[in-house]
Order: structure tokens, then C-alpha cells, then sequence
């Protein structure tokens, strides 16, 4: 993290800067396809509902009276109760660990820095079980959340002290020391399923595999009042994490402090990380993928790299849950072993391309 790892990082993450009339074609059309993949994502499932019917309901919902209810009372209740807050989860799951990606790949100058391979989703996951497990929700629906972002927060301290005791500055010891503390991590998480009670421990292979499926209308609220204002920060900083890529020495001498803006970035990182973990499970790879496509089409400044990565991500976790839905219908695949399988073949795309 000294900067000993700017030559690999930084040029991966330098990508040609796209045409400015571009950018607002991107920006339409990548709303374009958010919607229609969001539309997609609640019509799709065991009982088809009509694209129509669901922004009938969408729209009744905010504006009673305004379409005549057509459609069966089943449909409204598979939309409004089952399938809008699942895919409004996955839309902010996919953008929240699609911008964490984007910044811990800035601040580490580490193409492979992501919140699964540097360990923070396993420390969320640990939270999470061990307030499923073992302490119970003794601050009320909050407990799993904190706990979350606990685990993740002391996660991210870990590999910092791991990587700082053993010297590992360079991006490829960096992601080593996050493989080491997440398996740690993960095997005393093991553990506290070992140890729990058999009869619920079947709820935690919920976050060990990933899936959307326990979303609901209550559990929203997290995500969003944590995603928005630190996605907000993150943007706002956009030209510190730009001065990070190129090295702690240019980061200094144009007046950042490099190690307490590191440091705040996986913090930032963490609290996203943990609150998304907390209600979807552990979903890889997302955070690795989605910063290196963006890049090959808005390029490297992270003023657009941020808001386009947090509009891939969504629009990636949705279709993810799509297939999750439809593969082995009407049964649900756990959406981790979707990005799994997706993420395996993207990170050896990356190698045979020589991008990082």
C-alpha cells in the first residue's frame, strides 16, 4: 500500500476516454435497460405476470385510482409483496458492491480488489450468523445489520494489519493476505454454525450461498439510507480515488492524506458491504466485474466510473436473479452461485487478456 504496486494497478485501471457526446447516449441507455431489466425482473418466476400488469400495480401503489385493476388480486399480491422489494434489493446490492469494488480497486491500486476476495463479505457473513445463531436480534431487526458491518469493519482491519505486518505492498500479496483473513474468517464462521442450534442453522445457508428471496418491504430502508449518502461521498471524491491510481506519492503532493483517505474509503467500503451482506447473503465477484467494464467503455475517471458502475451492478445482480429464478424454475438457485460461475469465467477472460 505504499505505492510499490502502481505500475500493474494503474495501468490496468487506465482506460481511453470515451467521446463526451457519448456519454449521455450511455447514461439514457443504461437507464433504458435498468428498467426494462427491473420490469423483466418482477414479470419472470413460477407465475408469469405481464410486464403491463406490473406497472399497473407500481403505479397504483403510488397513485391509487390511477389504472383500473385488471389484472387478478394474486398478480398484485406476487408483485407488490413478493417480487418489487426482491428486485429493488438487488438493485441496491448490485450497485452498492459494484461502487465498493470501484473504490477499493482506486485505493489499492489493486485490479483484483473486490469486498469478497479481500475478505469483508466474509466478516459480514459472521456478523450475520452470529446474530442469527447465537446472540439473537437483541436490537430488534437492526442486530443483523450492525453486526454485519462489525464483522466486515473488523475484516478490513485484519487484512490491513495482515498486509502491513507481513509487507505485503504489492497488489498481488494485498489480495493474498484478504484470501488468508477470509479463510480464516470463514472457518470460524463454520464454526459458530458448528456450535449453533441444528434446527436453525438451515437459515444460514442463506448467507453462505446468497439469495434475495427473504426481501421485504421493512428491509429496504438499510441499504438505501447507507448506499446513498456514502455512494454520494465516494462520487464526491472522485478526484482523490482518480490521484490514489496513479500513487501515494502524487496522491501527497497534491494535498490528500493518503493513509487516513485509504483507511475512510474501507471503512466506507465495509458499512456498504456489511449491510448489503446482511440481507443477501454472500454474492462474489460483483465487485470485481462491474469496475472493469465500465472502464472499457466510460473510462477511468471515477466521476463516471462510480455512477455507471453502481448502474451495471444493478443491472447485473438483476439478471443474475433472473436466472436464479428460471434455471431450475420453480425451484430458486442461490443467486452466489450464479455470479460464481459468471465471476470464474470473467476473472480468467481478465487473465488470458492480460488486464490485470
Amino acid at each position: 500500500m505504499d505505492g510499490t504496486g502502481t505500475g500493474r494497478g494503474a495501468t490496468a485501471m487506465g482506460r481511453a476516454r470515451p467521446r463526451r457526446g457519448a456519454l449521455p447516449l450511455l447514461a439514457i441507455s443504461g437507464a433504458g435497460i435498468l428498467l426494462l431489466s427491473f420490469s423483466l425482473a418482477v414479470s419472470v418466476g413460477a407465475v408469469f405476470v405481464p410486464g403491463a400488469t406490473v406497472w399497473g400495480v407500481l403505479v397504483n401503489a403510488v397513485l391509487p385510482g390511477t389504472v383500473a385493476p385488471d389484472w387478478p388480486r394474486g398478480h398484485a399480491a406476487i408483485v407488490w409483496d413478493l417480487r418489487l422489494p426482491r428486485a429493488i434489493l438487488a438493485t441496491l446490492v448490485g450497485a452498492g458492491l459494484a461502487v465498493t469494488g470501484a473504490a477499493l480497486q482506486a485505493v489499492t491500486r489493486n485490479p483484483l480488489a473486490d469486498p469478497h476476495l479481500l475478505g469483508i463479505s466474509s466478516g459480514a457473513a459472521f456478523g450475520a450468523i452470529l446474530a442469527l445463531l447465537h446472540t439473537g436480534l437483541f436490537l430488534g431487526l437492526s442486530t443483523v445489520p450492525l453486526l454485519a458491518f462489525a464483522g466486515a469493519l473488523v475484516t478490513t482491519m485484519l487484512v490491513l494489519g495482515v498486509a502491513q505486518a507481513a509487507r505485503a505492498t504489492s497488489a498481488d500479496r494485498m489480495v493474498l493476505a484478504g484470501v488468508a483473513v477470509s479463510f480464516i474468517v470463514m472457518a470460524l464462521a463454520n464454526m459458530l454454525i458448528f456450535l449453533g442450534d441444528p434446527r436453525a442453522t438451515h437459515t444460514v445457508v442463506f448467507w453462505m450461498l446468497g439469495g434475495l428471496g427473504l426481501a421485504q418491504w421493512g428491509h429496504l430502508v438499510w441499504p438505501l439510507i447507507v448506499l446513498v449518502p456514502l455512494g454520494l461521498w465516494l462520487w464526491l471524491r472522485s478526484g482523490d480515488l482518480n490521484a490514489m491510481t496513479v500513487g501515494d506519492e502524487t496522491a501527497a503532493t497534491l494535498g490528500l492524506n493518503v493513509a487516513r483517505f485509504r483507511l475512510t474509503v474501507f471503512v466506507a467500503g465495509a458499512m456498504i458491504t456489511g449491510v448489503m451482506v446482511a440481507f443477501s447473503g454472500i454474492i462474489g465477484f460483483v465487485g470485481l466485474m462491474v469496475p472493469h467494464i465500465v472502464r472499457m467503455v466510460v473510462g477511468g475517471d471515477h466521476a463516471r466510473v462510480l455512477p455507471a458502475a453502481a448502474l451495471a451492478g444493478a443491472i447485473l445482480l438483476l439478471w443474475a436473479d433472473i436466472a436464479a429464478r428460471t434455471v431450475m424454475a420453480p425451484e430458486d438457485m442461490p443467486i452466489g452461485i450464479v455470479t460464481g460461475l459468471v465471476g470464474g469465467l470473467f476473472f480468467v477472460w481478465l487473465l488470458r487478456r492480460r488486464h490485470i
